[in-house]
């Protein structure tokens, strides 16, 4: 088999979840770019693969650094944007009309929550939470021991769960000033 084809497999095989990491790590808008990202790293990084992982943890992996850099660009992209504060100029949340209609209100609540966590609790987050990962393939994919991922995932819950409070408090506290 070449390697655009074991490639391609693995687009068939492991494309939505990776995919679907990246929705919750970045955003919409970008996941879809970053999905074919990993995809062609992967492609031209193929003989760089090491059969010590799973094929699942390295294309995470990639995708994980993949989100990292991406973050970092729109940090400092937001930095240097010296336009005064506008709401016109204000920029959108990244959510596509069709990625708007397949998320519920309340995954929309837990993502934008999740999107106040720092970085490292994203992570376990969506990988051991949502994508269902094992504490093995977590620690493999951020390459920390099996102990770090466990105490890392139970703080990231803990401040999730805080977050969520806030998160439906306020919306709470909103739909009653509504009315």
């Amino acid at each position: 088999m070449s390697h655009n084809e074991i490639i391609s497999d693995w687009f068939e095989r492991y494309g939505n979840d990776i995919y679907h990491f990246l929705i919750y790590r970045i955003g919409p808008s970008d996941a879809e770019d970053l999905l074919q990202e990993v995809f062609i790293k992967a492609l031209k990084g193929f003989n760089g693969f090491k059969e010590t992982s799973t094929p699942k943890t390295w294309l995470f992996s990639i995708a994980r650094n993949l989100a990292i850099d991406e973050s970092r660009k729109k940090k400092s992209k937001k930095y240097a944007d010296t336009v005064p504060l506008d709401p016109a100029n204000e920029p959108k949340t990244d959510t596509s009309p069709e990625t708007i209609l397949d998320l519920n209100e309340n995954t929309k609540a837990i993502y934008e929550c999740i999107q106040q966590l720092k970085p490292n609790y994203q992570d376990v987050i969506i990988l051991r939470g949502i994508k269902e990962l094992s504490v093995q393939e977590t620690a493999n994919i951020l390459k920390w021991s099996e102990s770090k991922v466990k105490s890392t995932h139970h703080r990231a819950k803990t401040a999730l769960q805080e977050e969520l409070r806030r998160c439906f408090s306020y919306e709470e506290t909103e739909s009653r000033v509504a009315r």
